[in-house]
């Protein structure tokens, strides 16, 4: 079928890009509306404080709330008073400001810094108001805000930090796409020795990203479309098209010279055809596995990583569908300005296969393979140590830039004002305030260890009563997540709700915690499967899986020492929060197994190929023994190793554009996406494989109800009919 796919794109070349173009030129001109069109993700359903919050804004709905810290003077002097007083007088009588506290109006003397050379001023928006509007009336309070005669004012809050991540993350994206793009085409131009073979990798890349904003667009159009769909749509758009494209044209310009008869030069169209039979099944096999593990995300519920998810099938599809089609369309359109390996115009001779990095790895390995299997395997345990103190947080301010306004907010509010550091829990419970079981709940809860403080509120509009308890320590720190716990939990002599950003972070972790081994299960099965149909060996999809968790669980290992304990953090540019954001192991389980397996295939594909069809003649191994196996892992890997290492270093240089971004978040992507991919494509792929592949000799074809005795046969008589 894929034979046939090529012969048609080569006939149909022109049709096929134009088409294309026509795609690209549609999703250049309607699909940057998806950022307009783009929603932030909702709360978690099902859980106890989306409960919560949903009952709040039911009975007693709050609106987004703008803090400014005015420093810099003295707070209480006469000019400043009168000033900011004015000031303050005239913002409650804005529309869209619901209330205000602050120290001049409504005598709030907490807020007031302790030298007494700043305020703080809360103003909360009307809660009718929509995301776009709500914006609109901060703009307005943080221009009067401004006018009041501190010579320091800063503005921030949860609404204006939000619209700076969101900002800051598209523009992040746009530098990374933009960066990654230009030194990606000059160094495939400079590797692959011209400029039309250089530029195919990139402009099917090119092609991709923007025909998945225009599906996007149009599924935004029909149902919530994630803004952080459009970062992975960015990320894995490039990555995935410059692997497959690097992989079908380096097949075919082995097939052209070497795919005609006796291992002569082959027709372009018969060479085109071969190679769609060939590198087109183990795109195809790759994008199925990569798909499926995005989708796993599905299984975990989570609105953030729904929104990626929908975003990451999306661009996998489409990349999968451009590396069958248009990248064999733009070779078969320039395949005379394709030179042949090693021939170009900017490199007249190139490294032998055989002496490339992966070639003497794996020589290396087959040597000493149980030497190459231990120390290889010490070395990865031994990055992934750190894991065992992984914790998870929900990104805050902390993780925008150090000179953004909303973060520098946060971080002086922090600092000066004790009394404002810590987002109590909210406690809902039925009986009234005067109920003496809220008296006696009350009792209960300031008795508990993790506890600073209990403030009873005016009862909600149904006659329930609402507690705010502060806990020790942070917002969501141990101390306030043991605090959710140990509401939840206790006979309070009453049932209650508990809410806040501790039980949000609290249930996140719960949910994901019991959906998390249903969606591993997923991967692997999914995964396992596709790589028993491309083997035939449930051997080799057994430990491609293995060596794929042992790389991911030092990957994760990396990433939790530079961006939770801060190793190198100086170097990146950021400042470790002492955690991870939620979302990011989960990310990059997805996105390092799918890529890992991507070039997995790549090199077991090709070994496959090899064990089905050995060398023959004087010397040559028998077909079927453990000579052979050997033979065949160590041919395999000389033949795909430059255009895996190829596709390593090109994907790399994607990755390492997006760990350039001033997000936190994206920068632990950007960071764990590079070391993961060195990891895999030296450590696993260039010595664990084949040191496994050759300890375990011709037994690595076996599968269930066929022992080695048949996989010897086949491989004979794959061998005759081939003579």
């Amino acid at each position: 079928m894929l034979e046939r796919l090529g012969r048609s794109v080569w006939r149909r070349r022109v049709v096929v890009v134009a088409a294309w173009l026509l795609l690209v030129a549609v999703g250049a001109v309607l699909g940057g509306s998806v950022f307009d069109r783009a929603a932030t993700p909702g709360p978690r359903e099902g859980v106890e404080s989306t409960e919560v919050e949903q009952r709040l804004d039911a009975l007693d709905p709050e609106g987004e709330q703008v803090v400014a810290v005015l420093r810099g003077d003295d707070a209480l002097s006469i000019a400043i008073v009168n000033a900011a007083s004015d000031v303050l007088q005239q913002l409650r009588t804005l529309p869209g400001v619901a209330e205000l506290r602050d120290p001049y109006t409504t005598g709030a003397s907490e807020l007031v810094a302790a030298d007494g050379q700043g305020v703080v001023v809360q103003v909360e928006l009307d809660p009718t108001l929509s995301d776009d509007e709500a914006l609109e009336v901060a703009e307005e309070v943080t221009a009067r805000l401004r006018s009041i005669p501190f010579p320091e004012v800063l503005v921030g809050g949860q609404l204006l930090a939000e619209r700076a991540f969101a900002d800051q993350a598209v523009a992040d994206a746009a530098r990374g796409e933009g960066v990654a793009v230009v030194v990606l085409l000059l160094v495939l131009v400079v590797v692959l020795g011209g400029w039309l073979a250089g530029a195919v990798p990139v402009l099917t890349a090119l092609g991709t990203v923007a025909a998945s904003l225009l599906a996007l667009t149009g599924l935004a159009s029909l149902t919530d479309v994630s803004e952080y769909a459009v970062n992975v749509v960015t990320l894995l758009g490039l990555g995935l098209c410059v692997d497959y494209s690097l992989l079908v044209l380096s097949r075919f310009r082995h097939e052209r010279e070497t795919g005609g008869p006796k291992g002569g030069p082959a027709d372009p169209a018969d060479a085109l055809a071969a190679t769609m039979a060939t590198a087109g099944r183990t795109v195809l096999v790759s994008g199925l596995t990569v798909g499926a593990t995005l989708t796993a995300l599905l299984v975990l519920g989570d609105p953030v990583l729904t929104g990626m998810a929908v975003g990451g099938v999306v661009a996998v599809a489409l990349a999968t569908a451009a590396g069958l089609t248009l990248a064999p369309a733009l070779i078969a359109l320039g395949h005379r300005h394709v030179p042949a390996p090693g021939e170009g115009r900017f490199l007249a001779r190139r490294r032998p296969p055989e002496q490339t990095l992966l070639a003497r790895l794996a020589r290396a390995a087959q040597a000493r393979p149980w030497l190459a299997l231990a120390g290889s395997t010490a070395v990865l345990l031994a990055l992934a140590a750190p894991l065992l103190a992984l914790d998870v947080g929900n990104s805050d301010a902390r993780s925008l830039p150090r000179d953004n306004e909303a973060r520098l907010t946060y971080e002086a509010v922090q600092e000066t004002y004790p009394d404002l550091r810590t987002t109590p829990l909210t406690v809902l419970t039925d009986p009234p305030p005067g109920d003496p079981r809220v008296t006696a709940l009350v009792q209960q809860v300031l008795a508990l260890d993790d506890v600073d403080d209990v403030l009873v509120l005016d009862p909600l509009p149904d006659g329930s009563t609402q507690l705010q308890v502060e806990p020790v320590g942070a917002t969501d720190g141990p101390a306030a997540q043991r605090l959710v716990g140990e509401l939840r939990e206790l006979d309070l002599g009453v049932p209650v709700l508990v809410g806040g950003p501790a039980a949000e972070l609290v249930d996140a972790k719960d949910a994901t915690g019991a959906r998390l081994p249903l969606a591993v299960g997923l991967v692997v099965l999914v995964t396992g499967l596709l790589l028993l149909v491309l083997t035939g060996s449930l051997v080799v999809a057994v430990k491609a899986l293995l060596l794929n968790l042992l790389s991911l669980a030092a990957t994760l290992g990396v990433v939790v020492a530079v961006f939770q304990w801060g190793w190198g953090s100086s170097l990146l540019g950021f400042d470790p929060w002492g955690a991870l954001d939620i979302t990011t192991p989960l990310l990059l389980f997805v996105f390092a197994f799918g890529l890992s397996m991507d070039y997995h295939v790549f090199l077991v594909a090709r070994i496959k190929e090899a064990w089905d069809h050995p060398a023959r003649g004087k010397g040559a191994p028998r077909p079927g023994s453990r000579e052979a196996n050997d033979r065949a892992v160590l041919t395999g890997i000389t033949a795909s190793g430059p255009v895996v290492t190829l596709a390593a270093l090109a994907i790399s240089i994607v990755f390492l554009g997006f760990a350039a971004g001033r997000l936190v978040a994206v920068k632990e992507i950007g960071v764990g996406m590079t070391v993961a991919i060195l990891i895999d494509v030296t450590i696993v792929r260039g010595l664990l494989l084949p040191a496994t592949m050759t300890l375990l000799g011709e037994r690595n074809w076996w599968r269930p109800g066929r022992g080695a005795t048949a996989s010897r046969r086949t491989a004979g008589a794959a061998s005759s009919r081939r003579s």
